[in-house]
């Protein structure tokens, strides 16, 4: 029985009691949320090491970070040591977006040494079986893409992302319409082209149901993947991307018919002033869904600053109702992402989710900052070390006034404001 089968009995599990606890709410709001579609609970039943994890409606907004090989660097050891990082600095969710070397021992490997929730692409692993096996990728079947498929929620993946609507109808808006970028999500991309060289629909569209019970087997949540995704602020909210999402909208609600957990992934590079509108439209079209962004990205000239543009987009997105937000690193449209890179895409990150959350009034989100406002109105420097997003990074910068006695930084030494007003109170008195 998943998690939404249980809820529709009225069922309190106990995935469903932890996440209320984890999250101060109670088991009940959980259970309607996870019933109604809003709230998803992401925790494969061959996966139960892991504590499960509540994404949605109401709840602290999550982050992802993701991490994997690529055909030019394939080092288990490294992103072994990603998973880390990112649990370290504080990241919800990691995802397997491995595209080189033995994609499902890397994958099992991450599962095993992870503590949170694991995600992947499937469509990456079958795709690089073809060209391991000297194939060409358009020679891949719906059979290969479902077998691969089968052995992620065999191996414990907690949610996969799927091209489910990635169709001949959805393309062809797109290629009517004109894109200066065209399809820029890899997944998106290798079926696309798959249909156009065997002139067939996409299979994870076409055999939907063989794919809902994949999931329902392993009460795996399917993340269902903007494949269109606008890779520039000129081709944001297109029709192709608006196509997308109206067909991901009624195969969220078959996937909940069917009962199966169900989020959906958003773009990409979105103008800021498009970002509320982008939210409330997935909202709409989906039913209230867990929306799961990338960014978004509200400029597309900043490499090497873009997990900087993420997160002024993710807490703009975020305030706006998107309920998990997909990391972007320094390295992001450059290269594979270095340990540094992946720390700092996840503090970036964790920054616009905070944000996020104070702005949609999740209880207790503001009180770090009022505690904080605290600790500096008493110049407790440890206590601010503690409460900062990045303690090891707050604790390398700090530098304490001599010419303050250590009341103040070197920004301001004896001239610190809340050092002279207490002063003046203190006359007063």
């Amino acid at each position: 029985m998943t998690q939404l089968d249980a809820a529709r009995k009225g069922i309190l599990t106990e995935e469903m009691k932890r996440c209320a606890e984890e999250e101060g709410v109670s088991p009940e709001y959980i259970r309607d949320g996870i019933e109604k579609g809003t709230i998803v609970v992401t925790r494969n039943i061959k996966h139960t090491v892991i504590a499960p994890l509540a994404i949605g409606k109401g709840l602290r907004t999550k982050i992802n970070a993701n991490i994997g090989t690529s055909k030019d660097r394939v080092d288990l050891d490294l992103e072994l040591e990603k998973v880390k990082i990112s649990v370290d600095a504080g990241a919800d969710t990691v995802m397997d977006l491995s595209t080189g070397g033995d994609i499902r021992r890397i994958r099992q490997a991450i599962i095993k040494a992870s503590p949170i929730p694991v995600g992947t692409v499937p469509i990456y692993q079958a795709a690089a079986d073809m060209v391991e096996a000297k194939k060409a990728i358009m020679e891949m079947t719906g059979d290969d893409m479902f077998r691969v498929i089968e052995e992620n929620g065999e191996d414990g993946v907690d949610f996969i992302t799927v091209h489910c609507g990635v169709t001949r109808r959805s393309v062809s808006c797109i290629e009517e319409e004109g894109r200066i970028l065209g399809i820029v999500s890899r997944g998106g991309s290798i079926l696309r082209n798959w249909m156009s060289f065997n002139d067939k629909e996409n299979p994870l569209y076409e055999e939907y149901d063989r794919l809902l019970e994949i999931a329902k087997r392993y009460d795996m949540v399917l993340s269902l993947g903007d494949g269109l995704r606008p890779g520039c602020l000129a081709d944001a909210t297109d029709r192709g991307q608006v196509q997308e999402l109206i067909l991901l909208g009624e195969l969220a609600k078959r996937a909940r018919d069917f009962g199966v957990q169900v989020m959906i992934e958003g773009p990409g590079h979105v103008p800021i002033n498009e970002i509320k509108a982008n939210i409330q439209l997935q909202k709409s079209l989906c039913n209230g869904a867990p929306f799961y962004v990338l960014g978004p990205l509200p400029t597309d000239i900043a490499p090497g600053y873009d997990h900087i543009t993420s997160a002024i987009g993710g807490a703009i997105a975020g305030s706006a109702g998107a309920d998990f937000l997909c990391y972007v690193t320094p390295s992001e449209h450059l290269r594979l992402p270095t340990l540094e890179d992946v720390r700092e895409g996840v503090i970036a990150s964790k920054i616009a989710a905070h944000i996020a959350d104070i702005a949609k009034e999740i209880p207790g989100a503001l009180k770090k900052d009022i505690m904080m406002a605290r600790y500096r109105n008493n110049f407790d420097w440890q206590g601010q070390i503690k409460e900062s997003i990045d303690p090891q990074k707050t604790e390398r910068l700090l530098e304490t006034s001599k010419s303050a006695q250590e009341e103040g930084c070197t920004m301001c030494g004896e001239f610190c404001a809340i050092k002279l007003g207490k002063a003046r109170a203190h006359k007063k008195s």
